[in-house]
C-alpha cells in the first residue's frame, strides 16, 4: 500500500479485523457485523446492524457506507440509505441499515462482512443567491428525458 495514506483514529470494540483495502486498487474497505447474537432478516425486513467501530475523521472528509456486491448477489442483502454518509464530526458507532431483498430469511452473524466504507474529501461551498442561472443544452431535462434505453 502507498506510504501517503492519511491516518484516521479508530476504536474497535470487537475482535473483528479493522477495515482494510483488499487490493492495491480497492476504493472501499469491508466492515463487519458486531452483534450480541445473530440477526435473521425475513424477506423485505430491515435492521440496523452494529459494527463496534468508532472513527474520528479529519475535517473536510466523509465516509460513504456502500453495499457489498457479493452480499447482494449471493444473499439478496443490501444497504438502505445508500450511500450513507458519516460526517467528520460524528463520534457514534458506525451502524449499517441492511435489508433482505431475497425471498428467503437471511442471517447476519458477528464477523460477517456487511458493507464497505469509502473515504472522500468534501469540498465546502457558499451559496450565492442570484436571480437567474446560466442556460445549458440540457436545461431542466432530467429523469430519463433523453429517451434512450
Amino acid at each position: 500500500m502507498s506510504a501517503n495514506l492519511t491516518p484516521v483514529n479508530i476504536i474497535n470494540q470487537s475482535d473483528n479485523p479493522l477495515p482494510a483495502y483488499a487490493t492495491e486498487g480497492s476504493s472501499g474497505m469491508d466492515i463487519r457485523a458486531f452483534l450480541p447474537q445473530p440477526v435473521t432478516l425475513a424477506p423485505m425486513e430491515r435492521a440496523l446492524i452494529a459494527t463496534g467501530l468508532f472513527i474520528e475523521l479529519p475535517e473536510n472528509h466523509e465516509v460513504q457506507v456502500r453495499p457489498r456486491s457479493g452480499l447482494a448477489i449471493k444473499q439478496g442483502i443490501t444497504c438502505l440509505n445508500t450511500p450513507g454518509t458519516i460526517d467528520a464530526d460524528y463520534r457514534g458507532e458506525i451502524k449499517v441499515i441492511l435489508i433482505n431483498l431475497s425471498n428467503e430469511p437471511q442471517t447476519i452473524h458477528t464477523g460477517d462482512r456487511i458493507a464497505q466504507l469509502v473515504v472522500q474529501r468534501v469540498e465546502k461551498i457558499v451559496w450565492a443567491p442570484v436571480d437567474i442561472i446560466n442556460e445549458t443544452a440540457r436545461g431542466a431535462g432530467g429523469f430519463g428525458h433523453t429517451g434512450k434505453q
